[in-house]
C-alpha cells in the first residue's frame, strides 16, 4: 500500500510516494512558490506523485506555521502566507483522495518515533534547531497539541542569558540565542552561516561566546521541560545538531549538571534528517484508512 507524501517548506517542497515500509519512489523536490501560486503548486506536485503512484491510498501533507490536524486548516503561516486555509478540502476535493494535513514539525517527530531515533520511545521531545526553533512533544506515545494545537514552542520559551528582542515581540526567547540564524547574527558576519561559527569555535572567541551563548540557552530550556515533562529521550535535529559532539556533548554536561537528583534524559542525534517530514506525512496519510 502507497501513498503519497509531500513535506512543504518555505523554499522547497519535497515529495515522494512512500510505501507502508517506509521506502520511496519517484522522490523529487520542487520550488515553493509564494501566494497566490502555493496551493496550486502543491495540489499539481501532489496529483503527478499519484499518477506515478498508479494507485495511491491517500495523500499526506507536512506544512509549516500553526495546523489544526482534525479539520485540516492551515491556521497561519507567515512564510507562505496563509491564514485560515482549509487545505484538506481543497485537496480532497482536487485530488480525489483522502487527505492528512499536519504541522511540518510534527510529521517529523512521528517519522522520528516511528522510524528513526525515538523508534519505541512513548515519551520525548523532538526539537528541530534551524532557522527557528519549534518542538514536538510526545506524551503517551502520541504528539500532544496543547489546547490551540501550539503546544512544543518552546523556541519562545524565555530563559536567563539575556535581554535581547525575538521577531515573535517577547524578549529573551530560547530562539533568540540557539537558532541558526540567530548563532549566524550574533557571531556578526553576514558571509557565515551557523555551521561557520560552530566550527571556529575552538579557535575564534567571539564564536566561542557564541556558541556557549547557545548551549547554555539550550541548556536551561531542555533542564525546564525535563522537569516537567519526564521524557526518556531528547531528539535534537536540524543544522545545529550535524555539529555532532561539539554540540551534544556540552548540552549533555549541562543537563547533568543541573539536574542533580535525577539522571538525565538520553541526549540524541535525529536519525532521519531531511526525509523526517516527507514520511511523516506518510504516516499521517495511513492513519486515514
Amino acid at each position: 500500500m502507497s501513498v503519497v507524501a509531500l513535506d512543504v517548506g518555505g523554499t522547497l517542497m519535497k515529495g515522494a510516494v512512500v510505501d507502508r515500509d517506509g521506502s520511496t519512489r519517484a522522490a523529487e523536490q520542487r520550488p515553493t512558490p509564494r501566494q497566490p501560486a502555493t496551493v496550486e503548486a502543491i495540489l499539481a506536485f501532489a496529483a503527478d506523485l499519484a499518477t506515478a503512484a498508479g494507485t495511491p491510498a491517500a495523500v499526506g501533507l507536512a506544512v509549516p506555521g500553526i495546523v489544526d490536524d482534525t479539520s485540516g486548516v492551515a491556521r497561519y503561516s507567515t512564510n507562505l502566507g496563509w491564514r485560515d486555509l482549509p487545505l484538506r478540502d481543497i485537496a480532497t476535493d482536487r485530488l480525489g483522495l483522502p487527505v492528512a494535513v499536519t504541522h511540518d514539525v510534527r510529521a517529523g517527530a512521528i517519522a522520528e518515533h516511528e522510524f528513526g531515533a525515538a523508534r519505541g520511545v512513548d515519551d520525548f521531545l523532538f526539537l528541530p534547531i534551524g532557522t527557528g526553533i519549534a518542538g514536538t512533544v510526545f506524551t503517551g506515545g502520541r504528539p500532544y497539541r496543547g489546547a490551540d494545537g501550539m503546544a512544543g514552542e518552546i523556541g519562545h520559551a524565555p530563559v536567563p542569558v539575556g535581554d535581547e528582542l525575538c521577531a515573535c515581540g517577547q524578549r529573551g526567547c530560547l530562539e533568540t540565542y540557539a537558532s541558526a540564524a540567530a548563532i549566524a547574527r550574533r557571531y556578526g558576519d553576514p558571509a557565515l552561516t551557523a555551521a561557520d561559527v560552530v566550527a571556529r569555535a575552538a579557535t575564534d572567541p567571539r564564536a566561542q561566546q557564541v556558541l556557549t551563548d547557545a548551549l547554555t540557552a539550550l541548556g536551561y530550556a531542555l533542564t525546564t521541560y525535563t522537569m516537567l515533562l519526564d521524557p526518556t529521550v531528547i531528539v535534537l535535529g536540524g543544522g545545529l545538531a550535524e555539529a555532532g559532539d561539539t554540540v551534544l556533548g556540552p548540552l549533555r554536561t549541562h543537563l547533568a549538571d543541573r539536574l542533580t537528583w535525577r539522571a538525565a534524559p538520553r541526549l540524541v542525534h535525529a536519525q532521519l534528517g531531511a526525509t523526517a517530514g516527507r514520511l511523516g506525512a506518510a504516516i499521517c496519510a495511513w492513519s486515514l484508512l
